[in-house]
This record gives structure tokens, C-alpha cells and sequence, in this order.
């Protein structure tokens, strides 16, 4: 098993943006890379965590499993609207 590449921090801004996602319940059509393939999600974000020197977002996905996913995979995100 390989070890995760070295943690890359997200902009302050785009953190922001997923803290106030958190607080306003909204939904996140989101766009991650895992290794080579790319993944495309609509979540709820539900927290935001750091551990073993990485930044995860805690979410739900659309069949309410529980996940953590590492911030620097996030390619893109914008709140679902309706």
C-alpha cells in the first residue's frame, strides 16, 4: 500500500466557502480527483477536520453514508441550487 501524497493546503477563501455551506445545511455539486480518476458528487457537508496533517471535509453523500474526504482532491464545488 503507497502512502497519500504530502498534504497541499486549500485557499482561505475556498475554506470559507465550505464553512459556510456547513453552517447555511446547503448541498455541494463537487468535483474530486481520486489518483487517476475524476468524481462528480452532489453532498452535505457536515464538518471540516484536520488530521495527521491533512484537512478533511466530513460529509453525506446522496445514499447518506458518512465520508472524509481530503480537502486538496476538491477540484471544484458550487452549492446546489432548489
Amino acid at each position: 500500500m503507497s502512502a497519500a501524497p504530502p498534504y497541499t493546503p486549500i485557499a482561505c477563501e475556498r475554506y470559507s466557502e465550505l464553512e459556510l455551506a456547513i453552517v447555511r445545511g446547503q448541498f455541494l455539486r463537487t468535483h474530486w480527483r481520486r489518483g487517476a480518476m475524476d468524481r462528480i458528487a452532489i453532498v452535505r457537508p457536515l464538518d471540516l477536520r484536520t488530521r495527521r496533517g491533512a484537512e478533511y471535509l466530513i460529509l453525506r453523500d446522496t445514499a447518506g453514508r458518512r465520508q472524509w474526504w481530503r480537502l486538496d482532491r476538491l477540484i471544484s464545488f458550487e452549492p446546489v441550487s432548489g
